[in-house]
C-alpha cells in the first residue's frame, strides 16, 4: 500500500472511542456491589436518562422502542450498551437502539445481536433503520422481539 492510499486505516474515530469509553464507564459501574434488583432498577433509570438526553426525533423514537420492548418482552432488562439503550436476556443485549446522532447517520437503527433469535433461512437481517415509529413499526418491532426471545 502506497503512503499516498487514501484507504490507509487512521484508528477510530471519535464517536467510536466516545462509545468505547461508554462502554467502559458502564462496565465498571455493573461490577459495583449492590442487590440485583437495584442494579436492574438503576440500569433502567441510565437507559430512561440517556434517552432522555436524544435529540427531538431521536428521543421520540427511542421513547416508543423502549416502550414496545419492555412491554412485548417483559424478560429482557434495560441497560446502556456502548451508551445507547439497550435491552439483554441473562445478561447478553439481545437488542439495542442507536441514535441517528450517535454516529452522525441519517437515520436510527434497532439492532439484534447474533443472541437474538431471528434466524430465517441462510440470511436475515439483524438491523434495521428507523425514521418513524408509526403504529406499524410498533406491531413490527414487538413481533420482532418476541421472536428473538423465543
Amino acid at each position: 500500500m502506497s503512503s499516498t492510499d487514501s484507504s490507509k486505516y487512521e484508528g477510530f474515530t471519535a464517536d467510536e472511542r466516545a462509545a468505547m469509553k461508554d462502554h467502559a464507564r458502564e462496565q465498571k459501574k455493573a461490577g459495583r456491589a449492590g442487590s440485583r434488583a437495584d442494579k436492574a432498577a438503576e440500569a433502567e433509570r441510565d437507559v430512561l436518562a440517556k434517552i432522555a438526553e436524544m435529540q427531538d426525533a431521536d428521543r421520540a423514537m427511542a421513547e416508543r422502542v423502549h416502550a414496545v420492548v419492555t412491554a412485548a418482552a417483559p424478560a429482557l432488562a434495560p441497560k446502556l450498551w456502548y451508551g445507547m439503550p439497550a435491552y439483554a436476556l441473562d445478561g447478553k443485549v439481545l437488542c439495542f437502539f442507536q441514535s441517528a446522532a450517535k454516529f452522525k447517520a441519517r437515520y436510527a437503527t434497532l439492532g439484534f445481536s447474533d443472541q437474538a433469535k431471528l434466524d430465517e433461512g441462510t440470511m436475515w437481517a439483524a438491523g434495521f433503520a428507523l425514521t418513524e415509529v408509526t403504529p406499524e413499526a410498533e406491531e413490527r418491532i414487538a413481533a420482532l422481539v418476541k421472536q428473538a426471545v423465543s
